[in-house]
C-alpha cells in the first residue's frame, strides 16, 4: 500500500493538461467486443481502472497493441467466451465496476454473458436494475447463478423494442445501446442518459456501422444491424479532471492554466465554480485561473444561500460534488452542498473537519459549509482516501493546508488520475509517494 506525503501551504503555477476521459474510456473500450475488426482508440488515460479493463479484455482473447502513449489497437477476433465462467474472470471482473459494460457487447455478439457482482467506489447504493431491465426488454433471460456467484444473461436473439428507463443511468444506457445495435428491428430508448460519454460512444458506434439517431438527446432510436466494422476513435478530455484542477487553483491561490480541454463538453462545470467566486478566463481549448486571494460565494437573486446540487447531464456532475465542497471551505460565504445520487459520498467530510473545516453534515445527502475566508487555514493531518473523487478532494485540501498531511490508500486516487503526483510536482507541489 502506498501513501502521499504532502507539505501544504505553497502556491503552484504553470500549465497542466487534462487526461483522456476515464468514464468514456470504460465504455468505448468495452465496445471493441462488438466487432472482429481492428479498433484504434487514442487519448486513453494510464489509470488503474482502465488498465484493469484492458487486462480483462486480454484475458478474454482480445489482441491489444500499444501504438504510442495513450494510443491502443484492439482486435477481438479470438474471443473465448467460455472464459467468463472461470474463477480468474470472476476475480478480474469483480474488482472493476466498469466490467458491467461488457454485458451489452457480449449479448449482441455472442448471445450470452456472465457478470460477477462488480466492485468500485463505496459511495452508497449503485443498483444495476436499469441494465438488467433493459436486457430483459430486448429478450434476454437474466438470473443469478449461485454456483458462479454471478448474474448469467442469455439471449437466443435480441429484438428491438420501446423502453422507458426508470433512471437516466449513464452506464445502464451505454450497456443497453451496445446490446441494441445488433438486435433485430428498432429499439427506442426514452429517458436515456445524454452525458458527453454517451455522445462519444454513440458516434463511435455509428462510425462502426451502427444506426443510432437522436445522439446527444434523451431519446435514442437504434436500427439494428447484423455486423459492425472497425474504427478509429479519440477520447474527450476528462471533465472531472478539469473541474478538479479548477478547485486546486482556487484552494492553493495559484495561477494555473488547464490545457487540452473541450469547453463545449464541460456543461455547467465552469459556471458552478464561478458561483463559488472563482475567476476564470475561458477559451475553447484552455482555462486560465489567475491567483486569487479571496473568492466570494454568490447568493441567489432572492438573497438565499447558494446551493450546489448534482443532477443528470446537463446538470452538475456528481463526480465533482466533493471538489466543490472542499473549495467552499475557504470561500467567503456559506454553501449548501446537496449530493442527491449517492448517500455515502459526503461521509469523507469528517476528515475535513479534522483539518479545521467548518462543515455541518445535515444528513447523508446534505452538508452546510461555512467558508473560513482563509482566516482559519486547514491544518495537515493523516487520513485515508475512501474513493476516487473524495481522495482527490482530500489531496487538494492537503495541498492548501498548513503543515504536513499523509493520505493513505492512494490506490483509489490512482484509479482515476494518471501520475497525479508527478503532474502536481511539475506545478511546484511538495508531494511525495511513499510506501
Amino acid at each position: 500500500m502506498s501513501s502521499f506525503k504532502i507539505n501544504g501551504g505553497g502556491r503552484l503555477s504553470g500549465e497542466i493538461s487534462a487526461q483522456g476521459a476515464k468514464n468514456e474510456a470504460l465504455q468505448v473500450i468495452c465496445a471493441v467486443l462488438l466487432t472482429n475488426e481492428e479498433c484504434i482508440i487514442d487519448n486513453i488515460p494510464n489509470i488503474r481502472d482502465v488498465n484493469r479493463l484492458i487486462e480483462l479484455l486480454v484475458f478474454l482473447g482480445v489482441r491489444v497493441k500499444k501504438l504510442a502513449e495513450g494510443s491502443y489497437s484492439f482486435k477481438a477476433d479470438q474471443i473465448d467466451i467460455e472464459k467468463t465462467k472461470t474463477k480468474e474472470y470472476a476475480t478480474l471482473a469483480g474488482g472493476l465496476r466498469g466490467s458491467i459494460m461488457l454485458i451489452g457487447p457480449m449479448l449482441a455478439r455472442f448471445h450470452k454473458a456472465i457478470n460477477p457482482i462488480p466492485g468500485g467506489d463505496k459511495i452508497g447504493r449503485r443498483r444495476l436494475d436499469t441494465h438488467y431491465e433493459g436486457f430483459t426488454a430486448l429478450g434476454a433471460d437474466v438470473h443469478f447463478d449461485e454456483k458462479l456467484s454471478a448474474y448469467s444473461i442469455i439471449a437466443k436473439e435480441l429484438k428491438g423494442t420501446y423502453m422507458l428507463l426508470d433512471e437516466a443511468s449513464v452506464t445502464g444506457t451505454a450497456n443497453i445501446v451496445m446490446a441494441a445495435v445488433m438486435a433485430q428491428g428498432t429499439t427506442i430508448i426514452f429517458n436515456a442518459a445524454c452525458e458527453p460519454y454517451l455522445y462519444q460512444l454513440c458516434n463511435m458506434l455509428n462510425q462502426m456501422g451502427a444506426k443510432i439517431s437522436g445522439v446527444g438527446s434523451n431519446l435514442l432510436t437504434i436500427e439494428g444491424v447484423k455486423t459492425l466494422k472497425g474504427t478509429h476513435h479519440r477520447l474527450l478530455p476528462d471533465m472531472i479532471e478539469v473541474g478538479s484542477f479548477i478547485g486546486l487553483a482556487a484552494m492553493t491561490q495559484s495561477d494555473i492554466t488547464i490545457k487540452d480541454i473541450n469547453l463545449q463538453q464541460l456543461g455547467l462545470i465552469p459556471k458552478v465554480f464561478s458561483r463559488l467566486g472563482i475567476k476564470m478566463e475561458l477559451s475553447e481549448d484552455r482555462i486560465h485561473i489567475p491567483a486569487q486571494e479571496i473568492y466570494e460565494v454568490e447568493r441567489f437573486m432572492d438573497g438565499s444561500i447558494m446551493t450546489i446540487a448534482d443532477a443528470p447531464w446537463p446538470g452538475f456532475t456528481p463526480d465533482l460534488i466533493s471538489i466543490a465542497l472542499v473549495v467552499a471551505t475557504q470561500a467567503k460565504g456559506s454553501v449548501l452542498i446537496h449530493q442527491k445520487m449517492f448517500e455515502s459520498r459526503l461521509f469523507f467530510v469528517d476528515k475535513l473537519i479534522d483539518m479545521g473545516a467548518q462543515i455541518i453534515l445535515c444528513d447523508p445527502h446534505r452538508a452546510c459549509v461555512i467558508g473560513a475566508e482563509r482566516k482559519y487555514r486547514l491544518r495537515g493531518v493523516r487520513m485515508s482516501s475512501p474513493d476516487i473523487r473524495a481522495g482527490v478532494a482530500l489531496l487538494i485540501a492537503a495541498l492548501s493546508a498548513q503543515g504536513t498531511s499523509i493520505i493513505d490508500n492512494i490506490e483509489q486516487i490512482d484509479r482515476g488520475y494518471q501520475r497525479i503526483d508527478e503532474r502536481l510536482r511539475a506545478l511546484g507541489a511538495d508531494i511525495e509517494r511513499i510506501n
